[in-house]
């Protein structure tokens, strides 16, 4: 999970329970590719991030101003961003757009993490296991 030190070990605000995470399909889409991939939606990483490897066949790489530093789920590890990237995602036909931090290391392939979630409104339906869409957010408006 990309969770910045100061929120490891959180419980879900409402239900006092561990945060957790959903798997589902979506297409991550770049300048210099795309491709279909599981992501993990999860309610326990601060930041939206992705593997370097990945991230080098769908965009260019930014620098970050300077390096930040993001706790993982093992307790301890912890993986250090200096680039990030611009993506642009599809889940069940809908678009999105946003930032992901590119992390050497990082186990996962794409990680989808709370800022992303509360940007564009979803939510994590655990029972289910479902990601909940509210199309009215991804409708562009003026004024």
């Amino acid at each position: 999970m990309c969770v910045d030190p100061g929120r490891a070990g959180e419980s879900h605000p409402k239900r006092g329970v561990p945060m957790a995470i959903i798997e589902k399909e979506i297409e991550l889409v770049g300048s210099r590719g795309r491709k279909r991939v599981r992501g993990l939606f999860d309610s326990g990483a601060t930041y939206s991030c992705i593997g370097r490897e990945l991230a080098e066949a769908l965009e260019i790489l930014t620098p970050l101003p300077e390096p930040m530093s993001f706790e993982t789920a093992e307790r301890g590890r912890t993986l250090e961003a200096r680039e990030h990237v611009s993506l642009i995602f599809y889940i069940d036909g809908y678009r999105f757009s946003d930032e992901f931090m590119v992390l050497p290391g990082l186990s996962e392939e794409v990680i989808i993490g709370a800022s992303t979630m509360q940007k564009w409104r979803f939510k994590l339906d655990f029972e289910r296991e479902e990601v909940i869409i509210d199309p009215r957010a991804t409708r562009l408006r003026f004024g």
